[in-house]
């Protein structure tokens, strides 16, 4: 449908679509660097500006409203995955699940294998909160005080931890950006998951034994493990300890490798951690479903064990929730008005075979966390763009996902202006260009998805569109492929 007052809409062209872009990337950019805000208002800022570009090219609000549903309506089962991620964190960190991975993890930490450690520490850790933040300024400040112990250059300190602190980002089923990256490619959270081992478990590889090999050039300094055995301490002191924690971790690792839809396996997850949490803990069920709805706060008098456990629930969700859903919404509106299409077809003109298309998709990523500093836009944005284009040349949907992953959520903490890149360059006090030659995993893994690409290699073929058979036009999406 078309406004009667503008005619039939005209074809968007790019300097059309530029206005909308360039607007955002000026909001956030000013509202973030400058004034220290979030990247919500400026996204509705930036929706309104395409709104006015696609009034001016002819399209009715009822039209542009539809897209704006639309584009939300395509993130509605990542946002009811991350309201039940939010519930199982703050559950499972009152059943003292999260505390033990966390312990576990301290207890791999070697004087001589320091940067190696240091690096699957992080993974841990972060693998079991699903964020590389909390990881980094909990676990990774006290491994900075024990760099500094150890006489450890802190730039390969940093760059371990962030590879460690990323590896669980990218990979845990906690993570937003893990959860994100599928709902906007149109795969499913666990075999995205399981697409990103082929890229992701050899950059981790790569990466250690580097920092294997760094560490026997014969660092050395003497040892100072005074914060994190406190961390350790405290931990004992807090949560009772059983074998029967390690069950809920178990049954996820199960579950995805028997490729259970999210939804279901995340219940059963809850309901595992819930029976811990009051059979092994002690915690009454009336404080247990405060907990899930609020989040399980820590009062250890520890300040580094309460930052870190101090979190999940419910409510945590919301500020991601209204992120997404802002993002979604401007997404939408662009892919109606033809915007995204425009955008889209230009940078295709450089994407002539499947590798091309692959690495297309993670240098847009990397423009985007270079231009518009949010990690989620390097998602979003670019998972609307390519997503037909994936589909007319057969390709899985995951193939797409892992991409978005390789290309968006690796590259945000390797640039100084980006919010991931300055929060980790205030949190580990050490600049991001600095750092950026150690943070190893995070741009290893976008090399190794470029080279499988090319190859051929661990890309998954589906149907092209119009092969697809009209009975299975309506296949529940969580159905096995």
């Amino acid at each position: 449908m078309s406004d009667p007052s503008h005619g039939p809409a005209t074809k968007a062209k790019l300097w059309h679509a530029m206005i909308p872009v360039l607007g955002l990337m000026l909001c956030i950019g000013v509202t973030l660097l400058k004034f220290g805000g979030e990247a919500h208002i400026p996204l509705l800022m930036g929706s309104v500006m395409a709104a006015c570009v696609g009034w001016y090219l002819g399209h009715d609000w009822a039209s542009m409203e539809a897209g704006i549903l639309d584009g939300i309506a395509m993130g509605l089962k990542a946002i009811l995955i991350l309201c039940i991620i939010g519930i199982m964190i703050s559950v499972w960190i009152a059943a003292g699940i999260v505390p033990n991975l966390i312990l576990h993890g301290l207890e791999l930490l070697s004087p001589g294998l320091f940067l190696a450690a240091a690096c699957l520490i992080c993974a841990i850790v972060s693998l079991a909160t699903g964020s590389s933040w909390t990881t980094a300024s909990t676990v990774g400040i006290a491994l900075m005080g024990v760099a500094a112990g150890l006489n450890v250059p802190a730039p390969m300190a940093a760059g371990a931890i962030i590879s460690g602190s990323y590896f669980g980002d990218k990979m845990s089923p906690l993570s937003d950006s893990t959860n994100l990256a599928p709902a906007v490619a149109g795969s499913e959270l666990f075999e995205h998951i399981h697409h990103m081992l082929y890229t992701t478990l050899p950059a981790l590889g790569l990466s250690l034994l580097a920092y294997l090999f760094l560490g026997l050039q014969g660092m050395r300094g003497q040892e100072s493990m005074g914060q994190v055995e406190a961390i350790t301490q405290t931990i004992e002191q807090q949560f009772t300890p059983s074998l029967w924690l390690w069950l809920p971790p178990a049954l996820v690792l199960i579950m995805v490798l028997l490729r259970w839809p999210a939804l279901p396996a995340l219940v059963v997850a809850i309901v595992s951690g819930g029976i811990l949490a009051m059979g092994v803990q002690g915690v009454k069920p009336g404080a247990l479903l405060e907990i899930a709805h609020h989040g399980f706060v820590m009062q250890s008098g520890n300040a580094m064990v309460d930052e870190l456990l101090s979190r999940g629930g419910l409510d945590s969700m919301m500020h991601t929730v209204a992120l997404i859903l802002c993002a979604l919404a401007f997404g939408g509106l662009m892919e109606r008005i033809g915007l995204l299409h425009v955008l889209a077809a230009n940078a295709l003109r450089l994407a002539r075979s499947t590798g091309s298309l692959v690495t297309t998709t993670i240098a847009t990523g990397l423009g985007v966390n270079l231009l518009a500093p949010d990690q989620y836009l390097s998602i979003i944005l670019p998972g609307r763009m390519y997503r037909q284009a994936y589909q007319q040349r057969g390709l899985h949907p995951k193939n797409l996902s892992r991409a978005l992953e390789d290309g968006g959520t690796l590259s945000s903490p390797l640039i100084p202006w980006n919010s991931c890149g300055a929060f980790m360059a205030t949190t580990l006090a050490v600049s991001p260009l600095a750092y950026l030659p150690w943070a190893m995993l995070n741009w290893l893994t976008p090399l190794i998805s470029i080279a499988l690409a090319y190859t051929g290699w661990t890309l998954v073929k589906a149907p092209l569109p119009q092969q697809a058979s009209a009975p299975n036009t309506h296949q529940d999406a969580s159905s096995p492929k």
